[in-house]
This record gives structure tokens, C-alpha cells and sequence, in this order.
């Protein structure tokens, strides 16, 4: 049996977006910047190193997930206001 807070909630619940290219390049995007600004944090060489980029790869995971984290808010955001 639902409860009866969980169908009281489920009407003011917008509904998600369903995956198109432009949700793919928002996240990207979003990722992408917050991997760029992890290179300005103030220790982003602890850990074993990433052979690419300046930073470790514990920041580089990091970065990406809160890149996705970021991302997913804006694609929220956006589907809410009805502009995706």
C-alpha cells in the first residue's frame, strides 16, 4: 500500500525529462567546467596522478561527479521553467 505523504507529494512533482542530445550536452558541458575549476583548488595533486591533466585522479572523479550533479540541476531547472 503507497502512502498516502507519497501521493500527496506526487502531484507537485514535475515531470523528468526524457534523454535527448541537449540533456547529453548540458551535462557534458557542466562537467567539463567543473573539471577546468578543480585545477584552481587549493591541493589537486593528492593522490595518484592522472597522466593527462594537471590534477589527481581522485579530483578528476570528483570533479566529474559534481559536474553531473551540477548538470542535472540545470536540466531540472530548466525542464521546470519549460524552457527544455
Amino acid at each position: 500500500m503507497i502512502s498516502s505523504i507519497l501521493l500527496a507529494a506526487q502531484a507537485t512533482v514535475p515531470p523528468t525529462p526524457a534523454w535527448n542530445p541537449t540533456v547529453g550536452i548540458i551535462i557534458s558541458i557542466s562537467s567539463l567546467i567543473m573539471v577546468l575549476l578543480s585545477t584552481r583548488i587549493e591541493k589537486p595533486l593528492v593522490g595518484p596522478k592522472f597522466p593527462i591533466l594537471p590534477i589527481s585522479i581522485p579530483t578528476f572523479v570528483a570533479a566529474m561527479a559534481f559536474g553531473h550533479i551540477i548538470g542535472v540541476g540545470i536540466v531540472l531547472g530548466l525542464t521546470n521553467i519549460g524552457r527544455l
